[in-house]
């Protein structure tokens, strides 16, 4: 029942996309550009508002801190948050200590891996001689 649901979703949300794209030709670029804004607008409330009811007040200032530091990250992280809210993974609020973990397995992930390669230079030795 829950594919029929998340195909009605989809169907729903492809007939939005094609509305606001399909049908504002005379109009030109502006629209759009202040429908895109205003969407960024409210995905970015609906994202804080998921974090600020999975984590507490520590994990949140950690998290915030982060995001000064390394946006990228932040924004993983984030999004692996709100995710795992809406997939229903998380019951409890979230710890400093279990966010701690969660970064590091997001480290682990995304850590860049150091290889050093050695390009040895070739002597013109032709046959030209």
């Amino acid at each position: 029942m829950a594919d029929d649901e998340l195909e009605a979703l989809r169907a729903q949300r492809m007939a939005q996309l094609q509305s606001q794209y399909g049908g504002g030709g005379a109009g030109g670029g502006r629209p759009s550009q202040e429908e895109q804004e205003e969407k960024a607008r409210q995905m970015n409330e609906m994202k804080n508002s998921i974090l600020s009811q999975v984590l507490d007040q520590q994990a949140r200032a950690r998290l915030n801190t982060i995001a000064v530091a390394k946006p990228e990250k932040a924004q993983m992280v984030e999004n692996m948050l709100c995710q795992m809210a809406q997939t229903g993974q998380i019951q409890n609020k979230i710890g400093e200590a279990q966010l701690k973990s969660l970064l590091e397995r997001v480290s682990e992930q995304t850590a860049k891996k150091t290889t050093v390669k050695f390009k040895r230079r070739v002597l013109d030795d032709s046959d030209e001689d």
